[in-house]
Order: structure tokens, then C-alpha cells, then sequence
């Protein structure tokens, strides 16, 4: 016994180095704080980056608006002055009247002179032709009546597209040619629906062209796709516009708005009798010979129940600036009633003062 060794203690149990431990804290909690701030600035990058996109698109969309700002001024300026492509104005053979603005059928020394204010896509004016052409022709070729055409671009304006612009133009075409009656009834038989922009497109003019005899020629063809024309088309376009008319057609009878008096309108019959009677020197035709002044056009109306010949109240709705939609057309091709739009605050069928 005595030569054992003393007792063993308690196990004797090594801790670590309280440093140590602390320092492997503090690694564990630097590796921590690097990854939550490696993921605070990729979130402040993310949002960097999100922002510059925005800005750039932000830029993109305002340089695009700009654009399609500066484009629409630029195409409604072109729209407004036709004749910022159209060059020097070149009246068409034969024009006449205050600037050389008017296109004249009939014999200049007939008594009674007609004026018309008329677009080729105005559904209202295809109505009044509808339903006076025949009585014209017929009174121009007895040598009782002249007719001055002026040519306006209303539906163009009002509508946008060319087809009011182009066959004027090629309407004042017809007439270097000798053949402007014939070409323009028949644009007017053949016009388009108000909202098809077809004469818009110099192939149509053309086409219709080649029915008038004699008139589709290589000098026509040119003075077409040029459009020879088109500044003077935008003059009397700007001459009706500055003449303070409400719509078209505006018709006028020795100086005396035709449509516009709903309760006395000037039926074709009656505008017949009235030219024959100033023939005869009876004075029936120079009732409104003092009203030239008053400038009226025609007034919201309802489509008649019978043509030219039938001296039953005939009168179109006027096409007025700045208007809604216009008038449909029947199944015989005679324009129905139109909604003809506004009338500059009057009210409809009440002449201009």
C-alpha cells in the first residue's frame, strides 16, 4: 500500500483561452457583417440601377414625345398651307374671279351667275349636285346661267388625309384640258364614303380619268402626281376660310345664299323659274341681288323625298369647320340626312349675319 502513489483527483478538464473564444466571435460576427453589407449594397445597387433605367426610359419616352410633337406641328402646318410642298401658285387654264380663284362654266354674258363653295369628299355636296346638276347643265347650256366653281379642302381639315387637295387639283387639271365639267361630276358620282381617304390617292383620280374622254393624257397624268395645282387649291381654300362661310356647299344665286332659308329654300325648280325669269328681265331672279353680304350657307335640313326635276325642297346639309361626322349615303346613292356639326354658336338652319 505504502508504495502506491497518492490518490487520483478529479479529472482535470482544459478550457480554452477565453481570448481565444472571443476572437472566434468576433470573426464569426465580422463574416456576418461583411455578408449583410455585401447584400445591403448589391440592394443599394439594385436600386441604383433601377433608377438609371427609369430615368433613361423617362428620357427616351420625352424625346419620343418631342418628337411626335414636333412632327404633328410640322404635319398639321402642312396640312393648314398646302402650299408649303406644293411650290408657286399656278391658277389652272381659264380661272377667274378676285385672285383668279374660280373655275367658270356656262357663257360669261349669261344674266344669272351661280357661285359654289364645294370639297370633293363633301357628302352634303354631293347631295346638292345629285339634285341640281341636271337643272344646271340645263340652264348654262340655254346660255341663262354661269356657274363659278371654287374648290375647298373642308374634309381634309376636318377629317385629315389629301382627297379634298388632290382632286381639286386634278379637278383644275380637267380644266387645262377643257374637260373640267365632265371630270368634276363625275369625282362627285363616284365619291368615296367621307371617312375613306380614296381620292387621297392620285391612281383614283387616274382611274376616273381615263372615263372622260380625251382627258388621260401625259400632260393630265403629270399636272396630277406634280400636283400643278395645289397652291392655288390652298388659296381658295384660305379665301373661303377668310370669307367667314359657314359650310359647304355654299351656293350662292346672284349673291344670295340658296340653302340657308329653311322656310323659302331655292328648290331646283325654283331656282329654274328664278334664273328664266332675270332671263326675261322680270326680276325673279334678283330677289336676293342686295343679300351677297350676308355670306349664309346651307343649314342642318332633311333629305327631300324627290329629285331635281320635281321642285320638291332639295336642300343638302351644310359641311361646316370644326364639325362631327357627316352624312351617310343611301343605296341610290343620295346623301340622307346629315348631322352636319357645329355652326359657330348659332343655331341650325339660321342664316350668317
Amino acid at each position: 500500500m505504502g508504495g502506491r502513489g497518492a490518490p487520483a483527483g478529479p479529472p482535470c478538464l482544459v478550457w480554452r483561452n477565453v481570448s481565444e473564444k472571443n476572437d472566434g466571435a468576433n470573426r464569426d460576427a465580422t463574416k456576418r457583417s461583411a455578408r449583410e453589407r455585401l447584400l445591403v449594397e448589391r440592394e443599394r445597387q439594385k436600386t441604383r440601377d433601377k433608377r438609371r433605367r427609369t430615368l433613361v426610359v423617362a428620357a427616351a419616352v420625352v424625346g419620343a414625345l418631342g418628337l411626335a410633337t414636333v412632327v404633328g406641328v410640322i404635319a398639321a402646318n402642312t396640312g393648314k398651307d398646302g402650299s408649303a410642298k406644293a411650290g408657286p401658285v399656278v391658277a389652272p387654264s381659264g380661272a377667274t374671279g378676285k385672285d383668279a380663284l374660280a373655275i367658270q362654266a356656262g357663257k360669261p354674258e349669261a344674266k344669272s351667275s351661280l357661285t359654289v363653295w364645294e370639297d370633293f369628299r363633301c357628302p352634303s355636296c354631293k347631295f346638292f349636285e345629285d339634285n341640281y346638276r341636271d337643272v344646271i347643265h340645263d340652264l348654262e347650256a340655254k346660255g341663262l346661267l354661269k356657274v363659278d366653281y371654287h374648290l375647298v379642302t373642308l374634309i381634309d381639315r376636318r377629317m385629315g388625309g389629301s382627297g379634298s387637295l388632290k382632286a381639286a387639283n386634278a379637278a383644275a387639271c380637267a380644266q387645262d384640258a377643257g374637260k373640267f365639267t365632265e371630270y368634276h361630276d363625275l369625282l362627285f358620282q363616284n365619291q368615296p364614303q367621307e371617312i375613306d381617304d380614296a381620292f387621297g390617292k392620285n391612281a383614283k383620280l387616274l382611274e376616273l380619268a381615263g372615263k372622260v374622254d380625251g382627258l388621260d393624257t401625259p400632260e393630265f397624268r403629270s399636272c396630277v402626281e406634280d400636283g400643278t395645282h395645289n397652291s392655288w387649291v390652298a388659296k381658295s381654300d384660305t379665301a373661303f376660310t377668310t370669307g367667314q362661310f359657314r359650310g359647304t356647299p355654299t351656293v350662292l344665286l346672284n349673291g344670295k345664299d340658296i340653302l340657308s332659308d329653311q322656310a323659302n329654300q331655292v328648290t331646283p325648280q325654283k331656282l329654274k323659274e328664278q334664273v328664266e325669269a332675270a332671263a326675261k328681265g322680270s326680276g325673279g331672279a334678283d330677289a336676293g341681288a342686295g343679300a351677297g353680304a350676308g355670306k349664309a350657307s346651307p343649314s342642318s335640313s332633311a333629305t327631300p323625298g324627290s329629285g331635281a326635276k320635281t321642285g320638291a325642297k332639295a336642300s343638302p346639309s351644310a359641311s361646316r369647320p370644326g364639325s362631327g361626322t357627316g352624312s351617310g349615303r343611301s343605296s341610290d346613292g343620295s346623301s340622307n340626312r346629315s348631322t352636319g356639326g357645329t355652326s359657330n354658336g348659332s343655331s341650325s338652319g339660321s342664316p350668317q349675319d
